[in-house]
Parts: C-alpha cells; sequence; structure tokens
C-alpha cells in the first residue's frame, strides 16, 4: 500500500477541485496513482448525476458576455438545487468558466458547449460532473443562447437569475446602449411571447381565440358575434404580449416600437433571448 502524502492530496485537489477527505479517499483507493484517483472522483460525480438527474433546480446564476464591438452575446444560466451553493466560490468560478467557453469557442449549441474541452483535455460537462461530486447537488445548464446582429445588447437581473440578450438593427450611427438596456429589461419584466404577431405560434392563437369567444359566451353575447369579439381579445393579447407592440414601461405614451424609431429612425429588433432560472 503507498504512503499517501499531504503533497499528493494537495497535488489531487489542484487537479480536479475536489475535497481534502474525497482526494485522500480516492488516492488511498487507488493505491497512490493519481489518474485511477482522477477516474474514481469523476465516478462519483457521476453517480451523484445519475441520483440526483430528477432533482430540481430552482437556484444558480445567469451570465452574458457581450463583444466589445458589441454584435455578438452569449446568454448562460447554470442551475443547482440550493440557494447556499449558487453562493459558493467553486459554483460561480464554474459559472465564469462556462460563459468564458463560450465566449472562447462561439459555441453554436449547448451541445457544443458542454462538449468544449477545457486546459486539462477534459470536457466542460466532465467540469460540471467532477463538481457534482465535490458539492453533493445536480448542477445543469438549462440555457445557452448565441446571438449575432448589428448591435446586441444585454441585462442581467439584480437576482442573478434571469437574463436577456437583444439583436437590433438598422441600428445607423445611433448610440443605442441606452435603448437597449431598456428594452431588455422590459423583456426581462414583462416576458413577451413573441417578437410581433407573426412570431406568435398557431397553437397559441387558437387558444387565444378559443378562451375569447367562451368568455364573450359567459358574458351572454350573440354566438353570432363570439368571433369579433375573440379576434379583438385576440388583438389586445398581441399588444401585451408581442415586445413590439407592448407599452414601454418607463413611458406607457409609446410602443417599444415607436421608442425604437424615436432613437434611430428605422431602428428596431430582429431578435431576443430571454432565459431563467425557475423552480
Amino acid at each position: 500500500m503507498a504512503a499517501i502524502t499531504a503533497a499528493d492530496v494537495n497535488k489531487l485537489r489542484t487537479m480536479t477541485g475536489a475535497g481534502m477527505m474525497d482526494c485522500k479517499k480516492a488516492l488511498t483507493e487507488a493505491n497512490g496513482d493519481f489518474e485511477a484517483a482522477r477516474d474514481i472522483l469523476r465516478k462519483q460525480g457521476q453517480k451523484i448525476a445519475d441520483k440526483r438527474a430528477e432533482n430540481a433546480t430552482a437556484e444558480g446564476l445567469v451570465l452574458a458576455a457581450v463583444s466589445e464591438d458589441g454584435t455578438n452575446g452569449k446568454l448562460v444560466a447554470l442551475a443547482c438545487e440550493t440557494e447556499p451553493v449558487a453562493k459558493v466560490e467553486d459554483f460561480k468560478n464554474l459559472a465564469q468558466q462556462i460563459l468564458a467557453t463560450a465566449v472562447k469557442t462561439n459555441a453554436a449549441t449547448k451541445e457544443e458547449l458542454l462538449a468544449a474541452s477545457q486546459e486539462d483535455g477534459r470536457s466542460l460537462q466532465e467540469h460540471i460532473t467532477d463538481l457534482m461530486g465535490k458539492i453533493g447537488e445536480k448542477l445543469d445548464v438549462v440555457a445557452y443562447e448565441n446571438v449575432t446582429a448589428e448591435k446586441v445588447a444585454s441585462y442581467i437581473h439584480s437576482d442573478n437569475k434571469k437574463g436577456v440578450l437583444v439583436a437590433m438593427k438598422n441600428v445607423g450611427g445611433a448610440d443605442v446602449t441606452a435603448v437597449g438596456r431598456d428594452v431588455a429589461m422590459q423583456i426581462v419584466a414583462m416576458k413577451p411571447v413573441a417578437l410581433d404577431k407573426d412570431g406568435v405560434d398557431a397553437a397559441t392563437i387558437e387558444r387565444e381565440i378559443e378562451i375569447g369567444k367562451e368568455q364573450a359566451r359567459a358574458e351572454g353575447k350573440p354566438e353570432a358575434m363570439l368571433e369579433k369579439i375573440a379576434q379583438g381579445k385576440l388583438n389586445k393579447f398581441y399588444k401585451e404580449n408581442t415586445l413590439l407592440n407592448q407599452e414601454f414601461v418607463k413611458d406607457n405614451s409609446v410602443t417599444i416600437s415607436q421608442l425604437l424609431d424615436k432613437t434611430q429612425k428605422g431602428l428596431t429588433i430582429s431578435d431576443f433571448k430571454r432565459v431563467a432560472i425557475v423552480g
């Protein structure tokens, strides 16, 4: 049986980030073989991942990064099970590592991001799994967005659990930093379902029409009028739930579309992404 020294334990801790006692136990089990000890620790993380796979992840961090020229934005959401874990330095460092990997690789999808190799040769997913073994909770990248446009604005809400990227076009020479942030804050608060009415899916439209008809019927309206009434309610739905038609929360005398046009003629939003960590 190989003698396990404090230096050996510290070396494995540096390599893996695992706790001191876990490292000592793994080295002892591996008879001093560092690679075998790393495998043991990784299996511990995978066991926790498997055991807690169905657990809810209602806490965590949302982070954003916008390129220096403002044409690309990345948004990541790393979730955990409990609030204390979201405040642990190892968890916050992992979230930053995920965002940095997204920026470095320009990954198109979450799957591509998680497969990205890190400096030590392991994938990002392996780093996440290994930290599960140390922390003892399910950790999950619940969202990843990558947006490119003429200008991209970002906003992270004060609870660090909600974030938005806004893609703007027809920017011209205007400084759109402030209006982009205002629109992003609007999206966090008002949760639009689409950019405009053309972006609302058919199933939602059908559901809103049926709800409108049922409400009118319950109010005793004639059957012949139900369709017209329902269409009126649908238009109200568009106004309240599509971004460009929503009233601006800071000044309800203008819609978001009008706000943008006042900032720069023709300025508009081509896309937006909203992510949130919810229970």
